[in-house]
This record gives structure tokens, C-alpha cells and sequence, in this order.
């Protein structure tokens, strides 16, 4: 009897680890990722959905509404952000036939096996100077939401548009945050869509690139999210540059009568290589600024001015693009390269972890040469846990009889 009651024991334990092991490893990531596609090398849409379900990264943002990738991701449960594109903003606004034309062709079919949680119409809009179509963004934002309520959508999918630090006149101290002057009448009205519809204000931060502009006056630890002194503004301390972003941002739309609309991060991220003139573009660098931001955003973390609304960011970008314009740093924000091998190493789910430049991957370690299915290492420590489940049972079940 105590032999086999010992065995039951014995038994119980070994599941408890494997599903324990499982679970821990299999961890929800709280981040999103820019899905980008400027290249001509990169994987299959299909083998992408593994490589993020083997992360468990859950939230995907498109610079389009790409039909083989929204079919690839049918019934994952990733959340999606799908996009209209600025060429299209003055049509969308000017022919409400044709943002229904575009629901019904780029949403309706993918729902619900796919799940579409938001369309961004344009891109950047106000970091162009073209004023006409600065007039017409909400117009064109309007027309895709009416379009949506046609549909019967809108209660599942918001309207946004993404804007780059451009918008911004004053970002510091963040409590002088305010936007430009010129784009005030089109801004107030956005605004008011955003109360209106309940969607958030998307942002594109990147602390690179004040970082790059004047590294001998901005200190590359506040930009890392490394230790260091902070700034003060006010009764408030900021120990790193996005959250400081962040709050000028909701510190301009208070000066525009609104405290009601939440800031999202779009895109942010820190490129592992660039050319020459590109200071701090290394890999060791985007290792300690993506992994102490994911971390960050793991424990829940809010900004100072609100501290209790945790950090929404979309991480960019999955892939290395080799076909982006620009300098060097452009083709090389990735967590991967197209062959699904990482980058570099980061730590995205351990608070306090390290982060350090070579060879790894978000959390844990891809093989570069599973082209096939590019599984991780979490997968493939499920399916031995399976095997090794399957072999033990039959002795376990023996020494139980």
C-alpha cells in the first residue's frame, strides 16, 4: 500500500513539473509587434503565425490590410491593427462608398476567425506638412468608422491614425507637452473623434533618434531604460525619454480640453546596426532598450503622470526589411532575421533580468535552421515533456499495479 501510494506521488509530481515547465515558458507576452514587409526574403505569412504563437505574442500591428496574412492568423486569437495607407486618405474622405467598399473587401471577410481590433488611417500624416491632407485625415477616419457601424463592426473595431513626434511643439519638460500650432484645426477635431468613439491616440516614439541628434547631451541610460539619475519635472521623476513622451502627449491633449483618450505606442524600437554617423545603432544597444522595455511592460508599468495605466506598446519591428529606404538603421530594427534566427538576446518577461547583444531571441532561444515551422525552444520542451509524459506513464502505471 505504501509502495503504491509512493508511485501515485510520483506520478503527481512529474505532471505538476511538466505542466508547470510548460506554463512558465508559455508565459502571455503583454507587448504587440510591427509586422512590417518591405523585403523580398521573408517567410510565409503561415510560418510567421508560428514563430509569434511560439512567443505568445498576441497583439500584430500591418502597414496594410494584407489578405495572406490576416488568413494565416485565422483563428490564432492575435489581435490585429490593420492599416489604410496615406494615398488613400483624400478618396476615403471624399467617397463614403469607398471606405465601405473597403471594409467589406479588407475586414468583413476576416472576421471573426481573425481577429481585427483596429484600422490606422494613415501614417505619420502630420510629419509630412501636406496640409490637405492633414484636413482630410478625420474626414477619412470618419468615413471608415461610419462604414464599420453600417457593418455592424464598430463595437469591436476603433479607427485610430498613427503620428509621429513631429505633432508634438514642446515634449519637455513633459508637463510643457503641446501640439504643433499649424496642425491645431485639424488636431482639436481628432481629438474630439477619439472621445467620441472611444479609440486611443496612437504614438511612434523613438528615443533613438534624440539619442543619435545629440548624444553629447542626452544621456544614453535615460534613453535604455538603464539606471540612472532621472529628470524631475514637477513632483514627478523620470528615470527613461518614452515614458517622458508619453505624458507630453497627455499633457498637449489636456491643453486641448481632453483627458479622456489613452496614448498607445505604435511603434517603438532601437536599431542593431546602422552606418557610421548612426551613433549608439548596435546590437547591445537594441538588446537593453527592447528588453528593459518589455520588461517594463510585463510588471504592468505605468508613466508617472499615470502610473496606474499600464504602457500599451507594439515593438518594431518582427523582421529585419532589406528593402526600407533610408540609412542603414532603417533595414535593421528586427527581432529576426527572415530565417526566424534572432537578432540578439533580450529578456522580454523577467523583471530585473539582463539584456545583452548576441545571439538568442525574445525570451528565449529559436533555432535559426527550423525553416520549416520555426518552432522555439518552448515548443520543442512542450513536445518532449509530451514524449517523456507518454514513455513514463506505462512504468508509472506498472509500479502502480
Amino acid at each position: 500500500m505504501e509502495h503504491r501510494a509512493s508511485s501515485s506521488l510520483l506520478l503527481c509530481l512529474l505532471l505538476l513539473s511538466l505542466f508547470n515547465v510548460d506554463n512558465t515558458v508559455w508565459a502571455q507576452q503583454k507587448f504587440g509587434i510591427n509586422y512590417g514587409q518591405i523585403a523580398n526574403n521573408l517567410p510565409d505569412p503561415t510560418r510567421v503565425a508560428g514563430l509569434l504563437q511560439s512567443m505568445n505574442v498576441n497583439k500584430v500591428k500591418l502597414y496594410d490590410a494584407d489578405p495572406k496574412v490576416l488568413t494565416a492568423f485565422a483563428n490564432t486569437g492575435v489581435e490585429f491593427i490593420i492599416a489604410i495607407g496615406n494615398e488613400n486618405i483624400q478618396t476615403m474622405a471624399t467617397s463614403p462608398g469607398a471606405a465601405r467598399q473597403w471594409v467589406s473587401q479588407h475586414v468583413q471577410p476576416f472576421i471573426p476567425a481573425t481577429r481585427i481590433t483596429c484600422i490606422t488611417v494613415g501614417n505619420e500624416v502630420f510629419g509630412n506638412n501636406d496640409m490637405g491632407m492633414a484636413a482630410n485625415l478625420v474626414p477619412a477616419m470618419q468615413a471608415v468608422h461610419d462604414a464599420l457601424v453600417a457593418a455592424g463592426l464598430a463595437g469591436q473595431v476603433t479607427v485610430s491614425s498613427a503620428h509621429s513626434a513631429a505633432v508634438l511643439a514642446s515634449s519637455f519638460p513633459p508637463s510643457s507637452g503641446a501640439f504643433q500650432e499649424s496642425f491645431a484645426p485639424y488636431i482639436k477635431p481628432l481629438l474630439d473623434f477619439h472621445s467620441k468613439t472611444g479609440s486611443a491616440f496612437l504614438f511612434n516614439a523613438y528615443p533613438f533618434f534624440a539619442y543619435k541628434g545629440d548624444p553629447g547631451s542626452v544621456s544614453l541610460p535615460y534613453v535604455l531604460f538603464q539606471p540612472n539619475a532621472g529628470v524631475r519635472d514637477g513632483g514627478l521623476v523620470y528615470d527613461n525619454m518614452l515614458y517622458a513622451q508619453i505624458d507630453a502627449v497627455y499633457a498637449a491633449m489636456k491643453v486641448m480640453g481632453h483627458t479622456d483618450i489613452p496614448v498607445k505606442i505604435s511603434e517603438t524600437g532601437w536599431p542593431s546596426k546602422g552606418d557610421e554617423d548612426e551613433v549608439g545603432a548596435s546590437a547591445q544597444n537594441a538588446a537593453a532598450y527592447n528588453g528593459n522595455l518589455m520588461q517594463r511592460v510585463a510588471m504592468g508599468q505605468g508613466t508617472p503622470l499615470k502610473p496606474n495605466v499600464p504602457v500599451d506598446v507594439f515593438v518594431f519591428a518582427l523582421f529585419n526589411e532589406n528593402m526600407k529606404p533610408g540609412p542603414a538603421s532603417e533595414r535593421n530594427y528586427g527581432l529576426f532575421y527572415p530565417n526566424g534566427s534572432p537578432v540578439y538576446t533580450i529578456n522580454a518577461g523577467s523583471p530585473g533580468g539582463s539584456s545583452s547583444g548576441g545571439a538568442g531571441s525574445v525570451g528565449r532561444t529559436f533555432d535559426p535552421y527550423s525553416s520549416q515551422n520555426m518552432f522555439s525552444a518552448a515548443s520543442r520542451l512542450r513536445r518532449l515533456s509530451l514524449w517523456t509524459l507518454l514513455l513514463v506513464l506505462p512504468m508509472l502505471s506498472a509500479l502502480l499495479w
